[in-house]
């Protein structure tokens, strides 16, 4: 399974989440501290906004972040307000291509998933089947987590801007959904669902697996009033009256004890003004 961050806030260097931390994306890349296997190679991706721009750009490459020069430059010198990162573990023998790297982007949202819909390879076709033309059109790759990013773009069809409600209702129809065909076409297989959907000003995530909550991969949140890096010791500043950053990460980046860990079955919503609420997700069909 793989690994990501993804940061809303006051404008923030890239390089804060990816390469300066003690436990860093990069780090996590060879060097994961909360899988069984610490390598995330099969690629990398970014997906970031900035002002004056409602889609963020997207980079993403095969290699391993590790070893990308590129990635360490753009983290150098790019700041944004709203990041989403991840670096790649391939799973169920998904092949390793661009079209296959996190994050993906459809208009002004961006998606990014962490681990696994069980039996994707039996529940293909019938998902597709489910589709709208407009999201079938919009699938390139061939991971269950692409798939999964279609139905949650066909459960906001004629939302123009939705708000965190919105989006996170529309994350657990796409979860229900995806589950029921999980259930009528692979049953018996497991699922592990950590999600983070954006629009650049609003963010939803999830820490979710089926079979036993235990075992979904692991996922924490940090807030305050800004996340600083300074000679590569970073942390989160105490909160003031109202919260400037929030990071949402499949492990914590620094020793820093603002890090909690979101509960298994749980959803994140971030609102445009940087709150955060926590509550159960509100699942259906096979769920």
């Amino acid at each position: 399974m793989c690994r990501f961050v993804h940061y809303l806030g006051r404008p923030l260097r890239l390089g804060a989440l990816l390469t300066e931390p003690e436990n860093s994306l990069i780090h996590q890349s060879y060097e994961s501290r909360e899988r069984e296997e610490p390598l995330n190679g099969d690629g990398f991706g970014l997906a970031w906004y900035v002002d004056g721009e409602p889609e963020p750009a997207l980079f993403r490459s095969v290699t391993p972040a590790w070893s990308n020069h590129n990635l360490r430059e753009l983290a150098r010198v790019m700041s944004s307000s709203c990041v989403l990162a991840h670096v790649r573990a391939a799973t169920q023998r998904m092949e390793v291509s661009e079209a296959n790297c996190h994050p993906f982007k459809a208009g002004r949202l961006a998606f990014m998933h962490n681990g696994e819909l069980g039996g994707f390879a039996r529940i293909r076709r019938a998902l597709l089947a489910e589709l709208s033309e407009e999201s079938f059109a919009g699938v390139r790759g061939s991971t269950d987590s692409e798939h999964l990013f279609a139905l949650v773009l066909d459960e906001l069809r004629g939302a123009a801007e939705p708000d965190c409600e919105q989006l996170a209702a529309a994350l657990e129809r796409a979860v229900g959904r995806a589950l029921t065909l999980v259930a009528e076409h692979a049953p018996g297989e497991a699922s592990y669902l950590n999600l983070v959907l954006s629009d650049g000003l609003r963010s939803v995530a999830c820490r979710y697996a089926t079979h036993d909550p235990k075992a979904a991969p692991s996922l924490y949140l940090s807030r305050g009033r800004r996340y600083a890096c300074h000679e590569n010791s970073c942390r989160m500043l105490d909160p003031e009256d109202s919260h400037g950053a929030v990071i949402v990460a499949s492990e914590s980046l620094s020793q820093d004890p603002g890090w909690e860990a979101v509960p298994p079955g749980h959803l994140v919503m971030i609102a445009q003004d940087l709150s955060v609420l926590q509550r159960p997700l509100r699942l259906a069909g096979g769920a």
